[in-house]
């Protein structure tokens, strides 16, 4: 069994100490999420184990043979490169012969009656079998469309900051090392997108360690949590739900334990106070145990006071209305005479797939950006407080208590007292020795944990969300989440992340591309479930129809697949797919030009052949199913 181990791990960033006598093992077939607040070392906790980092002090053990690749939060892209050659950007002899194989396959498509072209085609597919490389091919091309990547020969430089996201995640993924570290794999997906993954990892044949926001994504791929808290790793079996139960069983132990502190607190404290002047070593003794107990209570104190109740300003009736509203940027369609009333009390979430619009929606709301046609009506009293993707720019010499300084000296809680903004700062979660540090000695995640720290203390009415579970640890996205249900005022968040949407929203407005946006009252969980059954459903008729369309075909009396129809059989699914992606697409595309007679046309030809392409590969899959 494989297995990747550090002992007495430390390790230090400035005169900060992250990690202090730590030991920490993954084991074969072990799915580990890694959990705790931004700025406590995940990320560099995961870059000793990737071997990218190297620790203060530490003995690392593992196979000689043993594998690991890395996703970082950064985008480290050689941009001149093509999707394709980064996703193989390997040197194993099967990525090289899959490599070799698609680089003749592009010239012979263009040019086919080349014959040395021919035969560097013939050798490349010898190789392929020598190197049973046919399954990675298939593979690559699957997961490069489950991704939205269909177009490998793209160069990383023209992707947008998501798609080159999803490019690092799609070489990871291919290579399948023995261990796979992720670092926020689920930022920049789509719902669609974050659903495949979880159903790719769980079936994930080597270990696994990635840290995510993504509750559900947690609950679904974990079989253990290991939290990272004051360098220390706590180490929890089970999946997130498990996590939160123990959690929470371990919390009400050591409340008991501090509840018996406390008393026995308060019995010293009488004690210290009738001012006994022995020195003898008894009352010494008690006197270094009362100092221990102050700081042990002292600290419980602290660590419950980790919440949030800012007041808002006043919001009346009217707050945000839009009449007829369009949009368009270049080509794309964003909004079609849309029509929608948010009010006082609305918690909308917004979920879409990626580009279609949902980020400028937000800045319309913001008053960033302007309707090409339609009304947009904003209450008196709204003031709005907008948390972008990107932080505003920050004067990264600035201390961080200056920072929030320039917004106020104190601010008013829900409760009708103030409080500082050194109180402020340690209820989210800046201990008080950070208060004095320049933002750049910030993580990213406490970057912007404190840019939202400065939205909510402008007391907004209107909160406008986009994609806030990013970079956010869990505990800060808990304290968000219990903010939102307390706000006296409107909530608009674009996320993808279900648990989020799911825990604040009552309303869903579910941007679908083109213009065309569904609202619904369900849950982001209920409509997915709703719009997969549908899916489903669809597929089995068309499967049903090929399968009656078949049986009139005499079956070859035979038990076993011939070595090419094998060949067939690994990459036939992944066609499939591709096929019924293009369907979808066609269909589209057929959409928005009925207009155009002669475009209409031709797409409808196209459509044809693809659905007829499909039922061929749907034929061939039948036939092929009954001797795999």
């Amino acid at each position: 069994m494989k297995e990747w181990k550090i002992e007495k791990l430390k390790h230090s960033y400035g005169i900060k100490t992250l990690f202090e006598d730590v030991s920490f093992s993954i084991q074969e077939k072990e799915r580990i999420g890694l959990i705790g607040v931004n700025g406590t070392g995940k990320t560099t906790f995961l870059k000793i184990i990737a071997g990218l980092e190297k620790p203060d002090q530490g003995e690392i053990t593992r196979p000689g043979d043993y594998s690991i690749n890395y996703l970082s939060q950064k985008n480290e892209l050689d941009a001149e490169k093509t999707i394709f050659d980064v996703v193989f950007d390997r040197d194993t002899p099967m990525i090289k012969a899959a490599k070799y194989y698609e680089e003749i396959l592009k010239k012979l498509s263009d040019n086919p009656t080349d014959s040395k072209i021919q035969e560097s085609f013939t050798e490349a597919e010898k190789k392929m079998n020598q190197e049973d490389a046919w399954n990675i091919n298939a593979r690559a091309n699957s997961i490069l469309n489950k991704l939205g990547l269909k177009d490998s020969g793209k160069r990383i430089g023209e992707l947008s900051g998501g798609q080159k996201k999803r490019a690092a995640l799609a070489q990871v993924l291919i290579q399948e090392p023995d261990l796979l570290i992720l670092d926020e794999p689920t930022n920049h997906l789509d719902f669609q997108m974050i659903e495949w993954l979880e159903g790719y990892l769980s079936g994930y044949r080597g270990s696994l360690l990635l840290v995510t926001h993504d509750r559900y994504f947690l609950d679904r791929v974990v079989n253990k949590i290991v939290e990272l808290n004051n360098g220390e790793l706590e180490n929890y079996p089970g999946n997130y739900q498990q996590y939160i139960e123990l959690k929470a069983e371990k919390e009400m132990d050591e409340q008991r334990i501090a509840h018996k502190q406390k008393q026995l607190y308060k019995q010293e404290l009488a004690w210290m106070r009738e001012g006994v002047r022995a020195r003898g070593t008894k009352q010494e003794a008690r006197k270094q145990r009362f100092k221990t107990l102050e700081g042990q209570v002292k600290s419980q104190e602290k660590e419950s006071e980790l919440e949030l109740q800012l007041s808002g300003t006043r919001l009346g009736k009217k707050v945000l209305e839009l009449k007829e509203a369009s949009k368009q940027i270049e080509t794309t369609l964003i909004l079609d005479n849309f029509n929608l009333l948010i009010q006082q009390t609305d918690r909308i979430g917004i979920t879409g797939t990626n580009g279609s619009g949902k980020t400028t929606f937000l800045n319309i709301l913001a008053g960033e950006e302007e309707l090409y046609a339609g009304i947009i009506s904003i209450g008196e009293t709204v003031k709005i407080g907008y948390y972008k993707q990107i932080n505003e720019a920050l004067d990264e010499d600035k201390r961080v208590i200056t920072y929030l300084r320039e917004i106020a000296e104190e601010v008013k809680l829900s409760d009708g007292s103030s409080i500082s903004v050194s109180q402020l700062l340690e209820r989210f979660l800046f201990k008080r020795s950070m208060h004095g540090s320049p933002i750049n000695k910030l993580s990213g995640g406490e970057k912007r944990r404190l840019y939202l720290l400065k939205i909510l203390m402008q007391q907004p009415n209107v909160l406008l969300l986009d994609e806030p579970t990013n970079d956010l640890d869990v505990q800060t996205l808990t304290i968000l989440e219990e903010f939102i249900d307390q706000f006296g005022g409107a909530v608009i968040a674009v996320s993808h992340d279900r648990y989020f949407i799911d825990k604040i929203s009552n309303k869903l407005l579910v941007f679908k591309g083109n213009g065309e946006i569904e609202e619904t009252f369900d849950s982001l969980t209920e409509y997915l479930e709703k719009h997969n059954q549908s899916k489903r459903e669809k597929n089995s008729e068309t499967k049903k129809k090929t399968v009656k369309q078949t049986e009139k075909k005499p079956v070859k009396e035979k038990t076993t697949l011939t070595y090419m129809e094998k060949k067939e059989w690994e990459t036939i699914e992944a066609e499939i797919e591709t096929l019924e992606v293009e369907i979808e697409e066609t269909q589209k595309m057929m959409e928005d030009v009925v207009s155009d007679h002669m475009k209409l046309k031709e797409l409808t030809d196209k459509q044809s052949e693809l659905t007829r392409k499909l039922e061929e590969k749907y034929s061939r899959w039948e036939y092929l199913a009954q001797y795999v």
